[in-house]
């Protein structure tokens, strides 16, 4: 996409949501904005390769539509942006489809439900089917909204959020904890049927919030601020018109703070440069396994290493990365790398470059080609990234032989006991 074709779409200046599309206009990136021209702009400016890193760049590249969503708040911008995220999990979206110390929003399934955040992690480990033990209490899980990758923007949105549904907390078996939530009219008053019936009302609202619907949860607030009216039940009648209002009106300047602050650290984040490199180890075509070792910033990282049991035993290297490839890109949780390293010559590199070019994932590519003391001796592929991180890669690349060695080994003795 050009900076030139942005002159022609006339972007608005308000919150929103913005997505990059491909030529089949299918989302590439899904981005929210405080202001949506200011925001779109900034990524076509003469220093992206400097904040944004590779990644943004490539997508870039490949982006031929642009197309928004504009929103009267940026807290619905949030909601929206991690709405359409989880719908369409778009290819350069990596933070927020892998980031496992992102949030969650959880509403419990319970005759007063609660409502809080946890981290994607700590829910993932910690939930059985829809039940839910925080290590304290089992909650039966009624509605999961996120992730939601920047922890201070999502905390601060559910702070503006409880005042205009009030809501329990995790917290709220604790008496004083509540009381004192009740106190400042952040959660609901009253143990009767007909407060429990008030409280279900407000959970059904914040749901349809979170889930984008705003104008359909602006018209339903109509409907049930007349039928109170003609009720002549006006305490009723005037809170949902001091909710319509709220809705109308949502102060975003605590949100705008965070939103400024989270764009600067996924400027970082971005910046972050990850390689994967991947080897295949066998013995004479016996216990084949494959794996991938993975650096961020030049620093091992062993916890997102992967081993793979390959499906076809026979003495093919080319065969065993071919398969190991397709099952890691299958994975479309884990992060996408900036460069892959592959173990071997012309033949692995056109190999792993055909996977890419079937999947339509544009991701650099170099091999490492070894003397006859198993010694790196040539990197071929991309010479740029080849020269740049030329000791990165070697690093990697003998990582990853050392660990499917090890892999290979382990499946071999396990092999010769049975």
């Amino acid at each position: 996409m050009l900076r030139q074709q942005l002159k022609k779409l006339n972007i608005p200046e308000n919150p929103g949501v913005y997505i990059f599309r491909d030529y089949q206009k299918r989302p590439l990136y899904i981005g929210r904005a405080t202001s949506l021209k200011d925001r779109v702009k900034s990524y076509f400016s003469v220093d992206i390769i400097e904040t944004r890193g590779p990644r943004i760049v490539d997508m870039i590249t490949k982006a031929k539509y642009l197309t928004w969503q504009e929103t009267d708040s940026v807290l619905e911008a949030i909601i929206l942006e991690s709405a359409l995220i989880k719908k369409y999990q778009p290819q350069y979206n990596v933070d927020e489809r892998d980031d496992k110390s992102s949030y969650y929003v959880i509403i419990t399934d319970e005759a007063w439900p609660r409502v809080f955040l946890t981290r994607v992690r700590d829910f993932d480990a910690k939930r059985v089917g829809n039940v839910f033990n925080d290590g304290k209490k089992s909650y039966k899980v009624k509605k999961i909204f996120g992730p939601y990758v920047h922890s201070g923007l999502i905390k601060e949105a559910l702070k503006i959020v409880r005042k205009m549904f009030p809501f329990k907390d995790i917290k709220s078996f604790d008496v004083r904890h509540n009381s004192f939530y009740e106190a400042l009219g952040r959660s609901p008053k009253g143990e009767d049927e007909n407060s429990r019936r008030r409280y279900a009302h407000t959970i059904s609202n914040l749901i349809l919030f979170f889930e984008g619907k705003k104008k359909l949860l602006q018209t339903k607030l109509q409907k049930d601020m007349t039928a109170h009216a003609k009720k002549m039940e006006f305490e009723e009648a005037g809170k949902i018109k001091r909710l319509l209002y709220a809705l109308d009106h949502v102060n975003d300047m605590a949100l705008i703070k965070k939103q400024e602050e989270s764009s600067k650290e996924q400027e970082e984040n971005l910046n972050k440069f990850r390689i994967e490199a991947c080897d295949i180890a066998h013995l004479s075509g016996t216990n084949v396994v494959g794996a991938f070792t993975v650096s961020i910033n030049g620093e091992f990282v062993p916890s997102e290493y992967r081993k793979f049991k390959i499906s076809k035993q026979q003495n093919n290297d080319i065969a065993g990365l071919v398969e190991i490839l397709n099952r890691r890109l299958n994975h479309t949780e884990w992060s996408y790398p900036d460069l892959i390293v592959v173990d071997g010559g012309e033949g692995q590199l056109n190999a792993a470059e055909n996977v890419l070019k079937a999947r339509r994932i544009s991701i650099p590519i170099v091999a490492v080609t070894k003397d006859d003391k198993h010694k790196a001796s040539e990197l071929i592929g991309n010479n740029e990234l080849a020269d740049k991180y030329k000791f990165e890669i070697i690093k990697l690349n003998a990582e990853a032989h050392r660990y499917v060695i090890k892999f290979h080994r382990t499946r071999r003795n396990k092999q010769s006991l049975l």
